[in-house]
């Protein structure tokens, strides 16, 4: 698939759209930009673009899988991204003027190359905490000497833990009442 175009490539399509249709695998540049990364599927991009008084604007659909680790469990979960996005590049850096308002990007050197554009919106998209099927319904990772309990569970915890009185200090608590009687 075409993700890099000269601007000299692009004026073959001035005032006209032109289809975008492929995949693309990033897996490795995401893979060493983002650590939690664990792996990805080549990503579908569709969409049109267009060129028109020194801008090329692009209408993305990107889609596919990243492999990110469980937040309670470390096992990896298969998070599907499918992203919607319009991209305006700038053909010449003297054209910013008036567009301080918009997200633009400007062309380095005459060349547009979406795959910047796509790994930004990628990771953007990755959410703070994932969890997998099973980290969802409750089961949560324990042996025999350990357990790993839920924020709610934890509270409950400490709280009978406030209530019940070591019976070894039982004695110590009747004698500061009658102290100070």
């Amino acid at each position: 698939m075409k993700v890099k175009w000269s601007a000299i490539q692009l004026q073959k399509f001035r005032d006209k759209r032109f289809e975008i249709d492929g995949s693309v695998d990033i897996t490795k540049d995401l893979m060493e930009t983002d650590s939690e990364i664990r792996g990805a599927s080549p990503f579908h991009v569709t969409g049109t673009g267009s060129v028109a008084r020194g801008r090329v604007t692009f209408d993305l659909h990107v889609e596919g899988t990243l492999v990110l680790p469980c937040a309670r469990t470390l096992v990896d979960v298969h998070y599907p991204v499918d992203l919607k996005s319009t991209e305006t590049f700038l053909l010449e850096p003297s054209d910013y003027e008036g567009a301080e308002d918009e997200e633009v990007h400007v062309a380095e050197n005459e060349i547009i190359d979406l795959i910047p554009v796509m790994k930004e919106l990628i990771l953007l998209d990755i959410p703070m905490q994932v969890f997998s099927e099973e980290a969802k319904k409750g089961e949560l990772p324990h042996t025999d000497n350990w357990q790993v309990l839920t924020e709610d569970e934890y509270l409950e915890m400490e709280q009978k833990a406030e209530k019940a009185v070591d019976p070894r200090m039982a004695g110590l608590a009747k004698f500061f009442d009658q102290d100070s009687e």
